[in-house]
């Protein structure tokens, strides 16, 4: 080895000691703690995925915090960002990691050291390195990554069933009270009125922790710029998308056709007539990439017939965060609906981790979900943005009615702004519960 090869080697180990040290010093950190709840003692590397600025970062610093108040010591913390420009390293000086932490602490046995790393994916040979880490050095190993480079499936792929997945979301309602101090378990009539309150500004703005933070000040150019990165890091520069244009009408007919069933036919035809030229697969293609860098999710239209349900060419298109929609829809007082029916949407999905057992039903009427168990419906459910009109009264009520027939579900479900109530109808009962509350989970009330 070369004199200047080792003295680069001892100024990378000064470095990552230093950030090692630095790191341990602040602990325990202080942050908002989120819902997202990482397992310490699976004995998998936990893996924490998500849309951009959703949050993933702080979920691990909560995990610590976690970890320090059950009595870890602060020196078997190893954290790392591979986001900071300092931070150099090649694949062949991954190791320089664990021979600078076992340079500080000698004594520490590595197997009970926890390992965190941040943006791991800017690490290039991450996957052999975390792998060898978990097969020979610790089982506790915790990796976040942006979607530019690291999507959910490369992680699997990457660790070979070594890892468990988390999903990380922007700010749910509940995380949204908190954050502001918003007294949700007190029952007066002050205390509701805030609570309503807080939730039409959600329900508007959206859940982006920064945002959420800083008031919403500047919410268009931030969303703005959430977009621009989406859009072309983690999409065009990722997938190699060589028709800007088409994307982007794609897109912006997605964002028309929001909350409604649309089917890739359709959009391939209104692209033909605007004089664009693609292939209707690479819709196909579009769609899928959207869905996997978080930006757009897509609804199947449910059937008792499996393969029918997800050959169903009809699909709703929701999109990760309300402030999308504010941002680059330019939503009206009229779009409240779908505003509402975009926030339930997100208050289901984040139940259904990857899309499992969520549909929307659609025969001679529709209704905007289908809660899936094992395959079977267990619960149908309406949004419904102003629910005290007779038309709509009974428009919502047949839909459920009708569903409920043919989904043998008798568990229904009206998700709106206006007080709770119940609606007995053809032998059936209908819950009408105000959506902060079932965001608040209390709809089984």
């Amino acid at each position: 080895m070369s004199d200047n090869i080792r003295i680069i080697m001892i100024d990378q180990k000064e470095l990552l000691q230093s950030l090692i040290l630095d790191f341990q010093k602040k602990l325990p950190l202080k942050i908002f703690s989120r819902d997202e709840v990482l397992p310490t003692d699976s004995k998998k590397v936990i893996s924490v995925c998500g849309v951009r600025r959703s949050g993933k970062t702080f979920v691990l610093f909560d995990t610590i915090n976690r970890l320090i108040k059950s009595g870890v010591p602060k020196t078997e913390i190893l954290f790392l960002s591979f986001d900071d420009e300092r931070l150099q390293l090649k694949r062949q000086e991954l190791d320089l990691i664990l021979q600078s932490y076992r340079e500080l602490y000698p004594k520490t046995d590595m197997q009970n050291v926890y390992i965190f790393f941040d943006e791991v994916q800017m690490a290039d040979g991450w996957e052999q390195f975390v792998r060898r880490i978990y097969d020979s050095v610790s089982k506790h190993v915790f990796i976040s990554g942006s979607n530019s480079k690291l999507l959910a499936t490369d992680i699997a792929t990457s660790l070979r069933g070594r890892s468990l997945q988390f999903e990380v979301f922007p700010m749910s309602f509940s995380e949204y009270c908190r954050f502001k101090n918003i007294e949700t378990n007190t029952p007066d009539t002050a205390t509701k009125a805030l609570v309503y309150s807080g939730f039409n500004e959600y329900m508007r703005f959206g859940g982006f922790p920064e945002l959420v933070m800083n008031q919403y000040r500047h919410l268009p150019q931030t969303i703005q710029e959430y977009y621009h990165v989406m859009l072309y890091r983690d999409l065009i520069e990722r997938y190699q998308v060589k028709n800007i244009p088409v994307l982007k009408y794609f897109i912006s007919r997605l964002l028309a056709n929001h909350t409604s069933p649309t089917s890739i036919n359709k959009i391939y035809n209104e692209i033909k007539s605007a004089g664009l030229k693609t292939d209707k697969n690479v819709l196909y293609d579009l769609s899928e990439q959207l869905e996997a860098i978080n930006f757009a999710q897509r609804l199947g239209k449910f059937d008792n017939s499996v393969l029918k349900t997800e050959l169903a060419s009809e699909r709703k298109v929701y999109f990760i965060d309300n402030g999308f929609l504010q941002a680059l829809k330019q939503t009206t007082s009229n779009d409240n609906g779908k505003l509402l029916e975009n926030a339930v949407f997100m208050h289901y999905r984040r139940q259904t981790p990857f899309m499992r057992g969520l549909y929307f039903y659609k025969k001679n009427r529709e209704c905007d979900f289908v809660v899936l168990d094992r395959e079977k419906p267990v619960e149908i459910i309406q949004a419904c943005y102003n629910f005290s009109s007779p038309d709509t009264r009974k428009r919502e009520i047949s839909a459920l009615l009708e569903a409920s027939d043919y989904l043998k579900c008798n568990n229904l479900k009206i998700v709106s702004l206006d007080p709770n109530e119940e609606i007995k109808a053809a032998s059936k009962t209908i819950r009408v519960i105000n959506a902060a509350e079932v965001m608040l989970g209390r709809n089984n009330e």
